[in-house]
């Protein structure tokens, strides 16, 4: 089930916002190549997967929150992307691709191991031969949670139908490669609020590789930043191109 900040309506609404194309959104185009057909696994608002359409590609957009496809759907573009609402059980057993890719540090919502072996085993079954799976990972040993209190986390943005909206962070227990934590929301000067409880693994490169092992993707390129740099062991993220 995915957290309420993306099936609540109004806080899907924020997510553009509050997460605006970047170094990672041109580094996932670049990286796709010559027209291929896509699966965007976890497309959320679908800001990659229309960009991508927009190139060239034939892409599949898949993502388990309604509100979040809804956007998608109404984006400029949208009419260019196949939507599935759901995960990757939800694809067509006959579907195939070229290349599959997990954005927005997706993959940390697979909590148990065996959870994150069966998806990627099932991302395998879909992929063409030298097919890629490209995804990334916040590094552990980067310890990023540690900024997701309230005095490094706070933001005030201005949305077009929302109004003024602050949110913040709140790590309330990290224990196990997992941390738990809170999102705030606040709307309309405190009239409104919301508290959105999430939880995401943190994986090093080792668990990582294991996985992918265990699902016979066994060729693999790593990198720790979004210019392609290789990954070394304090990078922020980790960056995989699976076959």
């Amino acid at each position: 089930m995915p957290d309420s900040i993306y099936t609540n309506r109004e806080l899907a609404a924020l997510y553009d916002s509050l997460n605006a194309a970047g170094p990672d959104t041109d580094f996932y185009c670049a990286i796709a190549g010559r027209p291929f057909r896509i699966l965007d696994l976890g497309c959320g608002t679908g800001l990659l997967s229309v960009r991508l359409a927009g190139l060239g590609h034939t892409v599949t957009g898949v993502d388990p929150a309604d509100s979040m496809l809804d956007i998608a759907r109404r984006r400029d573009g949208g009419d260019r992307v196949r939507w599935i609402l759901g995960d990757i059980a939800a694809v067509p057993l006959n579907s195939r691709f070229d290349l599959v890719l997990m954005t927005g540090h997706v993959f940390q919502v697979f909590l148990g191991q065996a959870e994150a072996v069966a998806m990627l085993s099932a991302v395998k079954h879909h992929l063409e031969p030298g097919g890629r799976l490209v995804f990334e990972s916040r590094n552990p040993l980067a310890r990023i949670w540690e900024d997701w209190v309230p005095e490094k986390s706070r933001r005030v943005i201005e949305h077009p139908e929302l109004g003024t909206v602050e949110t913040w962070h709140e790590v309330t227990q990290v224990s196990g490669g997992q941390v738990t934590f809170r999102t705030h929301t606040v709307f309309d000067a405190g009239r409104r609020a919301d508290v959105s409880a999430s939880v995401l693994a943190f994986r090093d490169q080792t668990e990582i590789e294991s996985m992918l092992r265990q699902a016979e993707l066994s060729e693999m390129e790593w990198m720790g930043g979004w210019d392609g740099r290789p990954f070394r062991t304090e990078s922020p993220e980790i960056i995989v191109i699976a076959r």
